[in-house]
């Protein structure tokens, strides 16, 4: 298992070596969305509502993984737009005067490396962790080729 990408919303996400970028420009959204995370900090809300995931990928598969505890699995929305993924979740909790529910919203957009067969992409949840699936195309899985003597 490689660990492809640890992305927490208040810090800089590195790329490590050997891997490929799809676009020029994903470093650059990624920094001015940074700067303006830190220049707005909690006013701008974007700081308060979004929430750790983990990427990491093995032979077959891309894995995002995401903590959401104390969401209920119905709270959850998984959704594939061209490439990016959305991951966004609802917590609810009782008031803090007692009387009623409070609910917080989360959200979170991945982008994801083209090679996935987006009609494929399972997600699954166990005790507070969203785990979604993302499976490689045929054609961009590695190949072993065998070297013959002659």
């Amino acid at each position: 298992m490689t660990l492809v990408r640890y992305s927490y919303p208040s810090f800089r996400s590195l790329t490590p070596f050997g891997s490929s970028v799809r676009s020029p420009w994903s470093g650059l959204e990624s920094e001015i969305d940074r700067l303006f995370e830190s220049a707005l900090g909690d006013f701008g809300g974007t700081a308060s509502n979004r929430f750790p995931v983990d990427l990491y990928e093995d032979k077959d598969n891309t894995h995002v993984r995401a903590e959401l505890p104390g969401v209920a699995r119905d709270d959850i929305n998984v959704e594939m737009v061209d490439d990016y993924l959305t991951i966004s979740a609802t917590r609810k909790a009782p008031a803090a005067d007692g009387k009623g529910e409070e609910s917080f919203s989360f959200s979170r957009s991945v982008s994801i490396p083209s090679e996935v067969q987006t009609d494929k992409v399972s997600a699954s949840y166990e005790n507070g962790v969203l785990t979604v699936t993302l499976p490689k195309r045929e054609e961009t899985k590695p190949k072993k080729i065998s070297v013959a003597v002659k």
